[in-house]
């Protein structure tokens, strides 16, 4: 199942616009229903104001009615494995489990895959700020 959330990962890559970095990625989510949302960084020139390509598939997801999140897929054109930054990997783990797979991606496909909570061990946990 791995390989079309690549495929939904990268082919947002190809819309990034990044033209301050020239770092395109990509980022796709898999839901419990299998509904795929994905998403591309965006810089804009008050740097570093933009957002980053999970942060855009988040957006997409909400608006399409979201879900529980089953699997996340993040590809980069130069670089293999890229892991959601810090800032990403809690927005993440707030609509999605500590398991659910994350695929680390190159030019060709799934390179590794990890847990999300092992990607965030110690994220910041909504109840606590209830």
């Amino acid at each position: 199942m791995s390989h079309d959330l690549y495929l939904a990962a990268r082919q947002a890559m190809q819309n990034a616009y990044a033209p301050y970095s020239k770092f395109p990625v990509g980022a796709a989510l898999r839901t419990e229903d299998g509904r795929i949302f994905s998403g591309c960084n965006i810089e804009v020139a008050s740097y570093p104001e933009g957002w980053c390509a999970e942060t855009t598939a988040l957006g997409a997801y909400i608006m399409g009615g979201g879900g529980r999140i089953t699997e996340i897929a993040v590809v980069a054109e130069r670089m293999a494995r890229i892991t959601p930054c810090g800032g990403c990997r809690q927005r993440l783990a707030e609509f999605a489990s500590a398991e659910t797979s994350l695929y680390l991606c190159d030019e060709v496909g799934v390179v590794e895959t990890v847990r999300l909570g092992d990607m965030l061990p110690y994220g910041f946990k909504g109840e606590t700020l209830r």
